[in-house]
Formats: structure tokens, C-alpha cells, sequence
């Protein structure tokens, strides 16, 4: 149970460092300390922990249920795809975080005017790598279910706080964020087959 813990919080980083740019943005808005920005900020909060929250959730399901059907075809090689998975999922984390491509995508929107459209786009956008995720919990001894749930109650949690931690530090950590969860999907990848 524990590598699920583990997996739930490396895929919880997408949305953990988007959460934190999201933040970013509301602190450099007018009239930050006033009541109606810290109800604004509240509801960011909200917003980001049920959109990312329930799209990582459902994403590696998804992966999940293609992954059973599959996984008859390919037992033998079933630990292998699993890790390449992980380790190229970790390793685009780590290549974005880097390179800061993801970063300027997310950056051209205005996030001080959030809507329901753009939560959804964002939450899409980062749960994708979720569901290729899921294929590997076929390989796991784990309750898919519970672990889909434990992917989305980690995720909701660290994208609230991490819309409070991106106002109060800006975006320096979005980087910090990803790069840790490229590192977890890579050494869980290379688990899969030692």
C-alpha cells in the first residue's frame, strides 16, 4: 500500500505545481489581504482540490480498466511496459520542470479569472499521465478502486494547500514540485522489474 502512496503523490505533482501557480497569480492581484481575495482564495482552493482531485482519480481508473483487458495478452511483459511507463512519465516531469515548457503553456492564461472551462481543461491536462498510470496498478497488489481513491484524495489535498502555498511563496516551488515527482515515477518504474 504504500507504493500507492507514493504514486498518488508523485502523480499529485502536476496539479500540486499548477495549484501553486494558481496561487502565485492571486497574490500579485490588487487588494490580496482584503476579504473578498481571501474568499476568492478559498474558492481557488476548492475549485483546484475537486477538478484535479476527481480527474486523477478517474484518469488512472481508466488506465486501470484498458490496462485488464490488455494484461492477459501481455503477463510476460506486463512488469516492463509498466516500468518503461513510469520511467517516461517520470521522466517528462523531470524534462518539463527543467526546461519550464509546461510552465509557459499555463502561464499564457490569465488564472485571476478562473472558471469552471478552464479547471477543466487544466484538470484534463494534468491527469493524462494519470491514466497511463493506471495500467500499472494491474501490476500492484492493490485494490484499483482504493487506490484511485487514495490518487484522488492526495491529489485534492495537496492542490488546496497548494494554492495557499503558491500565494504565499510564488512559483519558485512549482519546479521543486515536479522535479520530486518525476524522481518517485522513476524509481516506482524501476521497482516494477528488480
Amino acid at each position: 500500500m504504500i507504493e500507492v502512496l507514493f504514486l498518488a503523490i508523485a502523480l499529485a505533482m502536476d496539479a500540486f505545481a499548477v495549484s501553486i501557480g494558481l496561487g502565485a497569480k492571486q497574490s500579485s492581484t490588487a487588494y490580496a489581504s482584503s476579504a473578498k481575495a481571501k474568499a476568492m482564495l478559498l474558492r481557488l482552493a476548492v475549485m483546484a482540490g475537486l477538478y484535479f482531485g476527481i480527474a486523477q482519480g478517474i484518469m488512472p481508473l481508466i488506465g486501470y480498466l484498458l490496462g485488464s483487458a490488455l494484461l492477459g495478452w501481455l503477463a510476460s511483459a506486463a512488469p516492463w511496459i509498466g516500468c518503461i511507463i513510469l520511467v517516461g512519465l517520470g521522466a517528462k516531469m523531470l524534462y518539463e520542470a527543467i526546461s519550464g515548457e509546461e510552465e509557459e503553456e499555463l502561464g499564457s492564461e490569465d488564472h485571476t479569472k478562473i472558471d469552471h472551462k478552464l479547471m477543466t481543461t487544466m484538470a484534463i491536462a494534468t491527469s493524462i499521465d494519470a491514466m497511463a498510470a493506471g495500467f500499472t496498478l494491474n501490476l500492484l497488489a492493490v485494490n484499483a478502486w482504493v487506490a484511485c481513491l487514495i490518487i484522488a484524495v492526495v491529489t485534492a489535498l495537496f492542490s488546496f494547500g497548494g494554492v495557499y502555498l503558491g500565494r504565499q511563496s510564488g512559483t519558485w516551488l512549482e519546479d521543486k514540485a515536479e522535479i520530486l515527482g518525476g524522481v518517485v515515477l522513476i524509481a516506482i518504474g524501476i521497482k516494477m522489474v528488480l
